[in-house]
């Protein structure tokens, strides 16, 4: 088997072995979970990562298409201790470079010492360590990705429609499939606009909901949506994951920063401050809700005491960081969905309409 080379920020080079040819570079990250990999890899919120996984074997139960959370591969390479030949085919038929038989535990120490850092692959017969570098020096940060947004967004309105009579408006900006499965399960109506849509796209639809999704990079970069939560603050009831958390917390006065090395895995801890419930919740995050603005922090994590979970019942807006759809990971939080679209339905029975200006 070919080598292989990680150029690691700050100039160590780690040789491993490749699995799937090419060069890369990206911000490199670690998950934590342990089953999802085909989940994880197919997620857009690891667009312009390399993620690595602590778990040291990945691909024990095969590549199932119908457990992928969008059409490709998103991290721009690949990391393990040890992957099974049906991973490596799957991401080299991607055009994913992958390696593995390196120590990943030096690795995710390395990550959580000195935080997410920049990093350059290059795998396969002709591979040098220079390869590997020229891909570092070439890296940019995270928040350089300034139009990331139109890497993982649909380039038009999509609608999918459900059984029932609400009408939610999910904002693109890397939206996993199972969170537009998991509203259609429900009945909802949903469509699905690109990550810079304008406030008439949003109008057009005339949602019960307004929902902006999880997705990768700096919230600071999608002024768009931004722009929308402050368009109809107040109109329609307001939701968001992850990302979508984060950029409705910046329009509404608060703050975001970057972790040291983020939330990514199936067992983050997560305790609700009203009825000190703790459930088990699926996260991929590299940034953070410093400051909530206008909102009300009701759920933190328990290891660290990052937001987990911004409301508003006078404004109508409940944001969770994590993905409580639960593609991979522990299914605890599943009725955040029941919540979203409670928001839609006054108690007298009607739906929440957006009224416009003639």
């Amino acid at each position: 088997m070919a080598g292989a080379y990680v150029a690691l920020e700050g100039g160590r080079v780690v040789e491993a072995r490749a699995r799937a040819p090419g060069t890369a570079r990206g911000e490199l990250v670690f998950t934590t979970a342990y089953t999802g990999y085909e989940e994880s890899l197919t997620d857009p919120s690891y667009e312009e990562q390399v993620l690595t996984f602590s778990y040291p074997l990945i691909g024990n139960y095969g590549v199932r298409e119908e457990r992928f959370e969008s059409d490709r591969v998103h991290p721009r390479a690949v990391v393990a201790r040890e992957l099974t030949e049906d991973v490596a085919d799957w991401l080299a038929a991607e055009g994913v470079p992958a390696v593995d038989h390196l120590d990943t535990r030096d690795l995710v120490g390395g990550i959580r010492e000195e935080g997410a850092m920049k990093c350059g692959i290059a795998a396969g017969p002709d591979a040098t360590p220079e390869d590997a570098l020229a891909e570092l020096e070439d890296c940019p940060g995270m928040s350089d990705h300034v139009d990331i947004g139109a890497q993982v967004s649909v380039d038009e309105r999509e609608i999918h429609l459900g059984e029932g009579d609400t009408d939610v408006a999910l904002v693109d900006c890397g939206a996993k499939d199972s969170i537009v499965e998991s509203l259609v399960d429900r009945g909802a109506n949903v469509h699905v606009l690109p990550y810079d849509a304008a406030p008439e796209d949003v109008e057009a639809v005339d949602p019960d909901v307004l929902f902006v999704s999880n997705g990768p990079g700096d919230p600071a970069n999608f002024e768009a949506a931004q722009s929308l939560v402050d368009e109809f603050i107040g109109e329609i009831p307001l939701a968001g994951i992850c990302l979508g958390q984060q950029i409705i917390a910046r329009a509404l006065g608060g703050t975001t920063e970057k972790m040291d090395f983020g939330h990514r895995g199936v067992n983050q801890p997560v305790r609700d401050l009203e009825t000190n419930r703790v459930v088990m919740t699926t996260q991929n995050h590299g940034y953070t809700v410093a400051d909530p603005g206008d909102l009300d922090v009701t759920q933190v994590n328990v290891n660290d005491d990052t937001p987990e979970g911004l409301d508003s019942d006078d404004l109508d807006v409940i944001t969770r960081q994590y993905h409580p759809e639960a593609n991979p990971g522990p299914h605890d939080s599943l009725d955040f969905f029941d919540d979203v679209l409670a928001m839609a339905r006054p108690d007298d029975g009607s739906s929440r309409r957006l009224v416009t200006a003639n």
